[in-house]
């Protein structure tokens, strides 16, 4: 018995560097944060998106209940098609928005109730403390970034439909003297193209060598096979081809033709909103497409796919200027943050657009403007962060 009691009082004087309760429970309580700060980050987050776009579902149904009855829009089409898609498009847009509105919200109500100061009195840095607003940022922003990329794209055709046939937001269905490269050396012309019927009238089509005309086509009409399983297939009726070879000419003509031209109809016809329509991997096939081709009418395009990408990081930044903000505790309580969070976030929607703009018609750089408020925003996340309580 007596040396038993003696193994247990050596044991308890033993004292392990660096372990002991007050570590445990400080490694136990730092997960506990984490999680805690995290399922409040997100919970809050979603909850404003609920909150502001059921606002914002009342506004716009007040404002085209008219037009829902003149153009006589079924309930089902406007419930489906229309609401059903202009939720996930509208609140992934203002995404960053409602970010950094959740930050605010709950991150001043921490503060507040003066657990920010218990925190960083308990030994956790200000830097730790941002981990767990990082990894909600994560989240946020993959899944943003998803959204935007392959999921609203499709929603966007269904939405736009809906509005040409019962807003009134006619979209462009044509398109007069359309010349373009469809390959290296080989330029089409149609004098007027349908884009209902996927038809195009006075259609002709130019092969060079060397500078010089090798083979002329024309044809009174051209439609798109859109029953084919592989793309460009055309048929051509009352076609004819001029092949020069040295000093000869050979014609052939006929009434139908199966061929093969690299050109769909989504390179004939440009309509507003035409980009938000493509997934990113499609923007991308378009974009090279198009600069293959010589074309410029592709600026829109490089936007709306650098803006993807550069959107999704705005959240990382706006919660940094949010934490920064609002960790600290003052009177008056998250009435001033909240409105300190609302003036950055539509400064930076208002910059968003405005750089788009200069990039569409002052031929400014499409990444450079899409990145602009991220730089810009990051610089004032920097100055935020460093002057945060510490």
């Amino acid at each position: 018995m007596e040396k038993l009691r003696n193994l247990q009082s050596r044991l308890k004087k033993i004292n392990l560097p660096g372990i002991n309760k007050r570590t445990i429970r400080g490694l136990l309580g730092l997960k506990r944060l984490d999680t805690y700060i995290i399922s409040k980050f997100i919970g809050t987050y979603f909850f404003s998106i609920f909150l502001i776009i059921s606002i914002s579902i009342v506004f716009d149904f007040n404002e085209n209940l008219a037009k829902f009855t003149q153009y006589h829009a079924p309930w089902q089409a406007i419930v489906f098609d229309y609401y059903a898609n202009f939720v996930p498009y509208f609140a992934n847009l203002f995404s960053p928005l409602f970010c950094f509105i959740a930050v605010i919200f709950f991150t001043s109500k921490l503060a507040g109730n003066s657990e920010i100061i218990a925190i960083i009195a308990a030994g956790v840095s200000f830097k730790r403390l941002m981990r767990p607003y990082m990894i909600a940022c994560v989240l946020i922003s993959a899944m943003s970034f998803y959204l935007a990329s392959y999921i609203i794209p499709k929603g966007n055709v269904v939405r736009q439909n809906f509005e040409s046939m019962y807003k009134n937001n006619k979209k462009n269905t044509s398109a007069d003297n359309v010349q373009l490269q469809v390959d290296k050396g080989v330029i089409a012309y149609i004098k007027h193209y349908d884009n209902i019927h996927k038809t195009g009238f006075g259609f002709c089509l130019d092969k060079f060598e060397n500078k010089k005309l090798v083979s002329h086509m024309t044809a009174s009409s051209i439609q798109y096979d859109t029953l084919a399983n592989a793309k460009y297939h055309w048929k051509a009726t009352n076609w004819k081809i001029r092949e020069m070879k040295g000093m000869r000419e050979y014609i052939t003509s006929g009434n139908a033709l199966d061929t093969l031209i690299q050109m769909e109809p989504i390179d004939l016809v440009f309509s507003k909103g035409q980009q938000e329509t493509f997934t990113s991997p499609q923007l991308k096939e378009y974009i090279n497409k198009q600069i293959d081709r010589g074309s410029k009418n592709i600026v829109q395009y490089e936007v709306e796919y650098h803006k993807r990408i550069a959107s999704s990081f705005a959240s990382f930044i706006l919660t940094i200027i949010g934490v920064s903000l609002s960790s600290r505790k003052r009177k008056g309580g998250m009435g001033m943050y909240l409105g300190i969070g609302l003036a950055l976030s539509f400064i930076y929607i208002m910059l968003q657009t405005i750089s788009a703009t200069f990039a569409i018609n002052a031929g400014a750089p499409p990444a450079l403007a899409a990145w602009m408020p991220n730089f810009i925003f990051g610089a004032v996340a920097y100055f935020c962060y460093r002057h945060a309580p510490k």
